[in-house]
């Protein structure tokens, strides 16, 4: 077994890789909790393969998201969702643009749910009646979403941004999508994707690696299988559009500004990190920035601000909610141009550097955190405690190569949702 320590937090990581080729990652935390998921690196941008046999599948938008709502429905026609709940325990699942995760969450109970989380996930059961039984609540599911405000800023900032990246897919597909999914596609989709090296599982909490991994694997049904191969349309350079707006129920605009980086080679933790000190910089309650339109009433919160990244796509993003839009672009605008021009103060940069380092650090606080991250990070081929690593030799001369390089108006989008109009 792998251990990593890292001494700035005190942490240890067991890394394990199974005979079958599953890896399985395990952090002690002295708390009363645990926490497991279990992951495929399979969503809702891989809708294009070649299944082992070498036949190529294009599968509608959706199936992930359909898939994960499925896995739950057992043959003996128990929903082991039901059954986790009925142990006490917080079980869910949750389907992103990269990845599928299956959890829950405890602080008793643990190893009776393990029997039922462990043989759901590994035992698909779909058929004709229960497949149709689930369309009409993903379809619901989907009019929610078509209807939340800051899913539709964000989903129409990706069609800004990109022609032909998958990101651009929403996660739950469409009504259309949807009614062409049926049990062979979804179990075409579990042999393509739910195999074990294409999968982790995460624990975090009151857990004794040795003890659990012998769990585990008396548990393990999955066998080891080859690589599917994913096919991903070529994304242009350039951005679609420069600006898109929609007009849905609500009392005031949400602004999200986007700019895509198509410099995909480079360190994306260090320019993770560097987005988020330039966000404090930038955006901040002390900047220059914040000081106007606060004072002005032009904004009455802190913006929100990410770098958001995958091996396939990476793009800031900047949200916030203004009845002044013209004037919140234009301030950013000027903020950026102002720090291009006249570079950052060191002492702006040590105090941001920090604020972002205190951040980071609380996240191991939390077990769902910690396996969030972990998860995420692993499909991104990241070492989770690479983060800490990269704030030892961050500067502020890297800091400021990346305003310039990424913060480019030609690869600006801005995506607005306003109140419905007044009519006459």
């Amino acid at each position: 077994m792998q251990i990593i320590e890292n001494s700035k937090i005190k942490e240890k990581l067991y890394i394990e890789k199974l005979n079958n080729d599953l890896t399985i990652m395990i952090m002690p935390k002295k708390t009363r909790k645990k926490y497991i998921a279990w992951s495929t690196n399979y969503g809702s941008i891989d809708n294009k393969f070649y299944s082992r046999d070498g036949k190529y599948h294009e599968v509608p938008d959706g199936i992930a998201h359909y898939l994960e709502h499925k896995l739950f429905e057992q043959e003996n026609g128990r929903n082991s969702l039901d059954v986790l709940t009925s142990l006490g325990v917080d079980a869910n699942a949750y389907t992103t643009n990269d990845h599928t995760a299956y959890l829950y969450e405890c602080t008793d109970n643990f190893f009776e749910a393990l029997d039922e989380f462990m043989n759901y996930v590994q035992n698909p059961y779909f058929t004709d009646e229960n497949v149709e039984k689930e369309r009409g609540i993903i379809e619901q599911e989907i009019m929610m979403y078509d209807d939340y405000p800051e899913w539709s800023v964000y989903m129409n900032a990706m069609k800004a941004m990109y022609k032909n990246n998958e990101i651009n897919i929403d996660v739950a597909g469409t009504k259309e999508s949807i009614a062409k999914i049926t049990p062979d596609k979804l179990y075409e989709i579990y042999d393509s994707f739910y195999y074990p090296s294409n999968m982790v599982l995460v624990l975090v909490g009151d857990i004794n690696p040795k003890e659990i991994l012998e769990d585990i694997k008396n548990r393990m049904i999955l066998k080891y299988k080859n690589p599917t191969k994913r096919i991903y349309e070529e994304e242009p350079q350039e951005i679609v559009t420069k600006y898109i707006e929609k007009e849905m129920n609500i009392s005031m605009p949400i602004v999200l500004v986007g700019y895509k980086d198509n410099d995909l080679t480079s360190n994306k933790i260090k320019k993770d990190i560097a987005v988020d000190i330039l966000s404090v910089l930038l955006l901040g309650k002390s900047s220059e920035f914040f000081e106007n339109l606060y004072e002005s009433g032009k904004i009455l919160a802190e913006p929100s601000a990410n770098y958001e990244f995958s091996k396939r796509y990476a793009h800031v993003l900047i949200q916030v909610q203004t009845n002044y839009i013209e004037e919140f672009l234009k301030e950013m605008d000027t903020q950026i141009k102002n720090i291009k021009e006249n570079g950052i103060k060191l002492e702006d940069f040590e105090r941001a550097k920090k604020r972002v380092y205190g951040d980071f650090i609380k996240e191991y606080n939390d077990v769902s955190d910690i396996a969030t991250n972990l998860i995420s990070d692993y499909f991104k081929d990241i070492n989770t405690f690479e983060y800490l690593e990269e704030f030892t030799s961050m500067n502020k001369e890297y800091v400021e190569k990346v305003l310039e390089e990424v913060f480019v108006e030609n690869r600006k989008v801005v995506s607005v949702i306003k109140p419905f109009t007044k009519k006459d």
